[in-house]
């Protein structure tokens, strides 16, 4: 057993390294997180990002997906060596390793998505989760009248609270007596991958009640739509739009437009001219979060709908409604 965990622990490194090793001189880099680049979810989100800019630009980039923890600190070492710039990386895992490493390389422009930083040569990208969760918590109470909504996170931490929480005010916006379901599927980054966990969770939720499921859990997430799909439940996505996994099942999906924050910061990030350090929130102004309506879930989502959404979505923008945000204290009032 100890070989085995050694013998992968050794490729994972040399294949760390033979990537690093073709890194290109001044080209961007993007880091994805644990739970892979094809995750259909965040991590796919910055990959459609990342090729956009490429298709719209003719530039070239370099990415690296993550296998464990332990790469963080080699691979942003490597890239940054070898003259990347920018360096955009995914996820709050990186708030330890991230503000050292950016002052060793002080001529190296850095992107943090979902956490912040405080550096003079890092911008930190943070998204509204609670709002654009908030709206499709609203469509989820507005489709089903079961009166039980569940929520299942990936990771069990401040920023997926933060989902669960603005689902929940979504929720009770409209059906005050709803009972929520909340789940994670673990407390390590193990929980992004495990869809397995995550339907079984889907399942003990729909044996409660629960005729609509909300997945912010990255990768394992799928295991949720395909549990409520092959249920006749509703799933809603999270990140990228998620609705043509099982068109007809999944309701919404919460998009999170890293896609586009990745494409700012492959633009700009690079040149000292454009780059702006500190944090960057993104949010409902702009349409950087919000909820997913396309052809494979247009027949779930009325026209009666879709305005009661957006008169929320109004309230919310102007100060109407506050959708109160899980990390400012630590806690979810409903």
């Amino acid at each position: 057993m100890k070989f085995t965990t050694f013998t992968k622990a050794l490729a994972s490194s040399v294949a760390l390294s033979a990537v690093l090793t073709g890194a290109a001189l001044a080209d961007p880099a993007l880091i994805y997180d644990l739970g892979g680049k094809f995750d259909k979810s965040f991590n796919e989100a910055a990959y459609n990002g990342a090729e956009k800019w490429k298709a719209e630009t003719g530039g070239n980039y370099i990415d690296l997906e993550l296998q464990n923890d332990a790469q963080r600190e080699q691979a942003l070492r490597r890239f940054a060596s070898q003259g990347a710039n920018p360096i955009v990386v995914m996820s709050f895992m990186w708030e330890s390793v991230l503000g050292p490493l950016a002052a060793e390389f002080p001529d190296t422009n850095f992107v943090v998505i979902d956490a912040v930083v405080d550096a003079p040569n890092v911008q930190s990208i943070r998204f509204d989760e609670h709002t654009g969760s908030f709206l499709v918590g609203a469509l989820a109470a507005m489709k089903s009248d079961a009166g039980t909504f569940g929520f299942i996170g990936g990771m069990d931490v401040p920023l997926i609270h933060r989902f669960y929480c603005g689902y929940a005010q979504g929720v009770r916006s409209v059906d005050p007596e709803a009972k929520l379901i909340e789940n994670y599927t673990g407390t390590t980054p193990a929980a992004w991958n495990d869809p397995v966990t995550a339907g079984e969770l889907a399942k003990a939720a729909i044996d409660q009640g629960a005729e609509v499921v909300f997945a912010a859990a990255g990768g394992s997430g799928l295991g949720v739509l395909q549990t409520m799909a092959d249920n006749g439940k509703f799933g809603i996505g999270v990140d990228s739009n998620q609705n043509y996994l099982h068109p007809g099942s999944v309701l919404t999906s919460m998009e999170k437009r890293v896609d586009n924050a990745v494409i700012e910061a492959f633009t700009n990030a690079g040149d000292d001219a454009t780059f702006k350090p500190g944090k960057i929130d993104l949010g409902l102004d702009g349409d950087f979060v919000g909820y997913a309506l396309d052809e494979h879930n247009k027949d779930l989502i009325t026209e009666d709908m879709i305005t009661q959404v957006e008169a929320l979505k109004a309230k919310v923008l102007s100060g109407e409604i506050v959708v109160h945000d899980y990390e400012s204290d630590s806690s979810c009032p409903l």
